[in-house]
């Protein structure tokens, strides 16, 4: 199956009015706060060093470019062309590729495992907006690109961020500015229970081989400036130990 034309273009959409900073969306803090800590986490679990890495929802390619710099040929592939036009434009030399990729079609899958051979995967932030039938497709999708030699690393937002999140939604201010299009568009983040998540990558036919916790850092601040950092889980997984 493929994701619905309603999530697809709630995500053009998003990114086509989305700014043109970095920084300007509500996920896109800079890499030493986000893909670098991930990095640090993901690595020791990495089987094989020189697989390609698939940025997976790849945005405007902020977290992709830093990846570029640190894996052998790293692709960032998205759902919404203007997300992939913004990530083309802010990577004039090409550090990594992009493609257009909606990894819960299982045909689209397996092309890009064809193209590429088995793959590491990082995915931050995608499941918990997936709409729900689309969730166990999306993960078969990334053990498709994994195949048998490659991993995983997931993060998500934890259960425990969906009432922050509608909290913050219903402030008598008005949602924080840079949250306000994420529900704007229909983008409900911050839905998937903690417990589906290693059970949708088990389905798939991946084993957890280490998990955490640690806050996903976002550009928004309080109104005392303080950076808002919502509660988030991390796994790395793949076919065996």
């Amino acid at each position: 199956m493929s994701v619905s034309s309603r999530y697809r273009g709630a995500w053009e959409g998003f990114w086509r009015e989305a700014p043109g900073e970095q920084g300007g969306v509500l996920w896109d803090a800079e890499p030493a706060l986000t893909s670098e800590v991930h990095l640090a986490l993901f690595e020791p679990h990495v089987a094989v060093r020189h697989l390609p890495l698939v940025d997976l929802g790849c945005g405007n390619g902020t977290q992709t470019r830093f990846l570029a710099d640190r894996f052998p040929r790293v692709v960032g592939t998205d759902l919404a062309p203007a997300a992939l036009d913004r990530a083309r434009t802010a990577d004039p030399a090409g550090r990594a590729g992009y493609r257009l990729l909606d990894a819960a079609d299982r045909t689209e899958a397996e092309a890009l495992h064809e193209e590429l051979g088995d793959a590491n995967v990082y995915m931050r932030g995608v499941l918990h907006q997936s709409e729900p039938d689309d969730r166990q497709p999306l993960v078969d999708g990334l053990a498709t690109l994994v195949g048998e030699r490659g991993r995983v690393f997931l993060v998500e937002l934890a259960e425990a961020a969906g009432p922050l999140l509608r909290e913050m939604a219903r402030s008598p201010q008005g949602p924080p500015a840079k949250l306000a299009p994420v529900f704007r568009h229909g983008l409900a983040p911050g839905e998937v229970a903690d417990a589906a998540v290693p059970e949708y990558l088990r389905r798939a036919g991946l084993v957890v081989l280490a998990s955490g916790e640690l806050p996903l850092v976002t550009t928004e601040h309080t109104p005392d400036g303080d950076r808002v950092e919502l509660p988030s889980r991390w796994l790395v997984a793949g076919r065996s130990g």
